[in-house]
């Protein structure tokens, strides 16, 4: 694993740019920024996907595997902590002497001459990410962005901007968020996650309280998370301070919410009081909306313009996103992968889905994660999905560890709960598709590659239903 070297000096040129592990979805949006300002950009990764497709459609060269040839004539080459020291092109890189520099430096590269907003969070900062961006491109700004995911309107996760602004999703799973020093921050919620990197709670803490720190205007937080609360006593009584939320003791106050099918709900701040609704369904999306107004606010919007420039917001790929309807069965997918976005998924697909049930397909990700939250996240699945078919574990960036499998889950999940574990995606599909009834929901879940299953998942119905009619 490689890690950030933070507080380093940026340099002034870049040359020929190289990323190893391109795909990646913080990885594909900064090598997008850098070719829309005229670098040349190629990169590499282990496979072909949806990312590294579209970025070969706007000119990017990308390599399929890892060689030490691929580095052709690049000067800087760049790479994420899922790289690994033995890489043969970062072996390569650092034998030619290049400039090699995390993805997190190559962002602040991006970033250096402009007034940032950044989204930081354990969960949820790729959604507000895109709402933010997206409302401040409605309000007539042209705001130049890098975020985790796609995001729905614009059909890519990054763009460059003309205008001052921008705005960036700020990562913290291994600490870089710390090295941003935006205008303002906003802090979505802290919960127990990377715990492989940081290793306890405390530290966690510890680095949300120094990027909190490092923001030179505000810091939003949000009032309903027990981390966030306890991150604010951290940083004392700060004037710089803005909190949101249902909680009445918010300065940002969210009431009358009506979650589906699209989220619309009331803020109201020092005594005004605005309407806004999305395109997305969902308690969490409007939670997140509220954040987003409150970070406009402290960028200097009035709440009507605040309200009106979340209002639309039509979502981030991955995030509950739809895929289609095939004889009254709806699919998405979603990144969920922690026990809280596992639950707030389903909490959205139980608002969606009315009297049909919900039946997920999950694959766990990381051995560590599964390792620390495996009980979580059977409660989760227990208490929310009507029917789950759990997959193997996406390793990722790990290496196996000796007796953590997706059986781990299975072991806690409640009795009475209906689940099965399928690992071969063939017949996965045919478990999920002959179990949906019109009216049900089928929502695939995983930050690790099971939202490749989408495309088999859709014929595997379009078959059953030929079947059925044959």
């Amino acid at each position: 694993m490689v890690r950030p070297e933070l507080g380093r000096a940026i340099p002034d040129e870049l040359g020929v740019v190289h990323f190893i592990g391109i795909g990646g979805s913080g990885m594909s949006g900064i090598a997008r920024v850098l070719a829309e300002r005229g670098v040349v950009v190629s990169g590499s990764d282990r496979a072909a996907s949806e990312v590294t497709e579209s970025l070969e459609r706007s000119g990017i060269t990308v390599f399929l595997g890892h060689d030490a040839a691929h580095l052709g004539d690049a000067s800087t080459v760049v790479v994420s902590s899922a790289v690994r020291e033995g890489n043969p092109e970062l072996v390569e890189a650092h034998a030619r002497g290049l400039q090699v520099l995390h993805r997190s430096e190559a962002l602040r590269w991006i970033i250096r001459d402009k007034t940032v907003l950044a989204v930081a969070g354990s969960h949820g900062k790729t959604t507000s990410t895109a709402m933010l961006a997206t409302a401040l491109d409605r309000s007539g700004r042209d705001v130049g962005a890098v975020n985790g995911g796609v995001v729905s309107e614009w059909g890519v996760s990054s763009r460059w901007g003309s205008d001052d602004l921008f705005v960036i999703e700020a990562d913290e799973s291994d600490r870089s968020f710390v090295g941003y020093s935006p205008a303002v921050v906003m802090i979505t919620n802290i919960a127990p996650d990377h715990l492989d990197f940081y290793g306890t709670l405390d530290a966690i803490y510890d680095a949300f309280e120094e990027c909190a720190r490092t923001a030179t205007q505000a810091v939003v937080l949000c009032a309903d998370d027990e981390g966030t609360r306890h991150l604010a006593t951290r940083l004392g009584g700060s004037a710089r301070l803005m909190t949101y939320g249902v909680s009445p003791d918010a300065d940002v106050v969210q009431s009358d919410l009506v979650p589906g099918p699209t989220a619309r709900f009331r803020v109201t701040y020092q005594g005004q009081s605005a309407v806004c609704e999305l395109a997305v369904p969902g308690r969490l999306n409007a939670l997140n909306a509220t954040g987003v107004i409150a970070t406009l606010l402290a960028s200097g919007f009035s709440l009507e313009d605040a309200a009106l420039a979340a209002s639309g917001f039509r979502g981030a790929d991955r995030r509950f996103q739809f895929h289609g309807d095939i004889a009254g069965v709806r699919f998405y997918d979603d990144h969920a992968h922690h026990p809280t976005e596992v639950a707030a998924a389903l909490e959205t697909a139980r608002a969606v889905v009315g009297e049909g049930s919900v039946i997920t397909m999950f694959q766990p990700h990381l051995f560590s994660r599964t390792q620390y939250m495996a009980a979580e996240l059977a409660e989760a699945f227990s208490e929310g999905s009507d029917h789950t078919i759990f997959l193997d574990i996406f390793g990722s960036r790990e290496d196996p560890i000796e007796g953590v499998t997706t059986d781990l889950i299975l072991q806690k999940m409640a009795v009475g709960s209906s689940f099965e574990f399928e690992p071969d995606w063939d017949r996965a599909c045919d478990l999920a598709v002959k179990r949906a009834r019109p009216g049900d929901i089928v929502l695939t879940m995983s930050t690790g590659d099971l939202y490749q299953i989408v495309p088999q998942l859709l014929e595997a119905k379009r078959r059953v239903d030929e079947g059925a009619d044959g």
